[in-house]
C-alpha cells in the first residue's frame, strides 16, 4: 500500500511539473489524474496545492540571476523597482477574485466534465490570440507599464476556473494587450511566483489540521518530482517558443478535451447539472 501511494504522488507530482507552465492548466490535468488514481480526498487535494510550490521553485532557480538582480535592485534602481510593482499589480486580480469565487468555482466547476469544456474552449481562444495578435508593442517585460500589468493580471484571474489553465491564461491575455510571445511567457513565469506561492500557503494554513506526519513523504515525493519535471518543462517551452507558435497546444487542448468528455460521458449530464 506504501509503495502505491508513493507512485501515485510520483505521477501526480510529474503531471503538476510537466504542465504547470504549459498552456494546458495544471489544475485540470490534476483533477482528471486525482480521479483516475483515486488521489482526491481532502489530503489529496492539499496535495495538489503543495507540489505546486515545487514546480514555482523550478522557476526560481531557473530566473534565480533575473529574480536576485531584481532584489538587489529594489533600492536604487527604478527598472527593478517597476517590474517588481507590476508583478504585484499583476497579481491582485487573481488573489481578490480566488478570494471571493473559488469556494463556489471548487463545488459547481472541479468536474471532469467541465475540465473537458474549457480545454476546449480554450483551446480555440489559442487559436484566435494566434491569428489575430500582431505587432506586439511590448518586446521585453522591463517594457511593460502598470496598466499592462493589470490587464495581464485580469487574464489570469481567468485561471481560478479549472481547466482553463494559469499560465495559459495569462500569456494569451498578454499577447492580446500588446505583449511579445517571449515577453508574455516571461511574465507569466515570474506572476507565477507569488501567485503560486500564496495559493500554497493559503491552501497549508486551512487544511493543516487534516495533515499527518506520513503525509509528508508523500508530499515530498510528490514535491521533488514537480521540482524536476517543471525545471526541463521551462526550459523546453523557452526554447520552442522561440521558433513556433502556441497552435500546437491548442489542438492539444481540443483534442484532450474531447477525449475527456467520451471517457466520463456516463457521469457527463451529472456533472453538467
Amino acid at each position: 500500500m506504501d509503495n502505491l501511494i508513493y507512485l501515485k504522488a510520483f505521477i501526480m507530482g510529474l503531471v503538476e511539473g510537466v504542465t504547470e507552465f504549459l498552456p494546458v492548466s495544471s489544475t485540470g490535468h490534476l483533477i482528471i489524474a486525482g480521479d483516475l488514481l483515486n488521489f482526491n480526498d481532502n489530503v489529496g487535494k492539499v496535495f495538489e496545492i503543495v507540489i505546486q510550490l515545487g514546480a514555482i521553485l523550478a522557476v526560481v532557480w531557473e530566473f534565480r540571476e533575473r529574480i536576485g538582480k531584481v532584489v538587489r535592485g529594489l533600492g536604487h534602481d527604478p527598472v527593478s523597482q517597476r517590474f517588481a510593482a507590476n508583478i504585484m499589480i499583476a497579481f491582485l486580480p487573481a488573489a481578490v477574485f480566488g478570494l471571493l469565487f473559488i469556494k463556489a468555482i471548487k463545488a459547481h466547476l472541479f468536474t471532469p466534465f467541465w475540465v473537458g469544456v474549457f480545454f476546449i474552449l480554450g483551446g480555440f481562444v489559442i487559436f484566435a490570440v494566434e491569428r489575430y495578435a500582431r505587432n506586439p508593442r511590448i518586446l521585453h517585460v522591463d517594457d511593460m507599464t502598470w496598466k499592462d500589468a493589470l490587464k495581464v493580471g485580469f487574464a489570469q484571474a481567468f485561471s481560478i476556473i479549472p481547466g482553463t489553465s494559469r499560465s495559459g491564461a495569462t500569456i494569451m491575455g498578454g499577447m492580446i494587450f500588446g505583449l511579445s510571445r517571449q515577453a508574455a511567457t516571461e511574465f507569466s513565469f515570474f506572476l507565477a511566483i507569488p501567485t503560486m506561492f500564496a495559493a500554497t500557503f493559503y491552501e497549508l494554513a486551512k487544511h493543516w489540521h487534516e495533515l499527518h506526519a506520513h503525509d509528508f513523504v508523500v508530499f515530498g515525493i510528490g514535491f521533488a518530482t514537480a521540482f524536476v519535471s517543471a525545471f526541463f518543462a521551462v526550459r523546453a517551452l523557452l526554447h520552442y517558443i522561440s521558433n513556433h507558435s502556441f497552435a500546437i497546444f491548442a489542438w492539444y487542448r481540443i483534442v484532450f478535451g474531447v477525449l475527456l468528455l467520451i471517457y466520463f460521458r456516463d457521469t457527463l449530464f451529472a456533472s453538467a447539472a
